[in-house]
């Protein structure tokens, strides 16, 4: 199967499988999410859905967020990885959306970038699924599994960015991220598929005989 007919295949694959892609981790607005997507590195979605609803209630804005102790925020997400970094940059960034942004999360990769503990990706999750703007977050999911489909040769999750921006139209991009995620999650998961056994990799690969070792992101 040629590269074109991999990515048509999976496109149409995953379009089925997913029809609807609501967005994993709770939240109400572009800030709400941008907390979260902040607290979910280096840890679960289900865990962060769990901590944030006394969180969001504690601060549901940024001036209230920034109104906290950073004691308090960190009472509300102890349970996470990171806790105590977490808990310092959601005050500051809360404090600096407020000091340079009016209160407001700024519809701009560059300024998202430049708040505390704000990464591309994190800032590729918020403009794409708070804003609508095109963008391909790429998680552990979608970096192993572009290895394992052919797509990117997985050297950087910079390059597999790059890589699936080329290969899928623009306007999949936001739909088609978090449809991977789903995939890799419930059927390529990083032990229970190795290129070889779930039915997206035997479908693009029927003869492939040795396992696709990916490198961590």
């Amino acid at each position: 199967m040629k590269k074109q007919e991999r990515v048509e295949t999976i496109l149409r694959r995953l379009q089925e499988q997913y029809p609807e892609t609501p967005v994993p981790l709770d939240h109400s607005d572009p800030f709400t999410l941008l907390i979260a997507v902040l607290l979910s590195a280096q840890c679960t979605d289900k865990k962060v859905n769990q901590v944030t609803p006394a969180l969001f209630k504690a601060g549901p804005d940024p001036a209230a967020m920034a109104a906290l102790e950073e004691e308090q925020i960190l009472g509300h997400i102890q349970q996470l990885g990171l806790a105590k970094t977490k808990a310092k940059n959601v005050r500051r960034l809360s404090q600096l959306l407020l000091e340079r942004h009016g209160g407001e999360v700024p519809e701009s990769f560059e300024a998202l970038e430049a708040l505390p503990g704000v990464g591309h990706k994190t800032a590729s999750v918020v403009m794409s699924q708070a804003f609508g703007v095109p963008a391909f977050p790429v998680d552990t999911h979608i970096h192993r599994l572009a290895q394992r489909w052919g797509l990117s040769s997985g050297e950087s999750v910079v390059q597999t960015e790059r890589d699936l921006k080329r290969l899928f139209p623009e306007e999949a991009w936001n739909r088609l991220h978090l449809q991977i995620i789903f995939w890799g999650r419930e059927f390529c998961t990083a032990r229970g598929c190795d290129g070889r056994h779930c039915s997206m990799c035997r479908e693009l690969y029927p003869n492939r005989r040795n396992p696709v070792l990916w490198r961590k992101p």
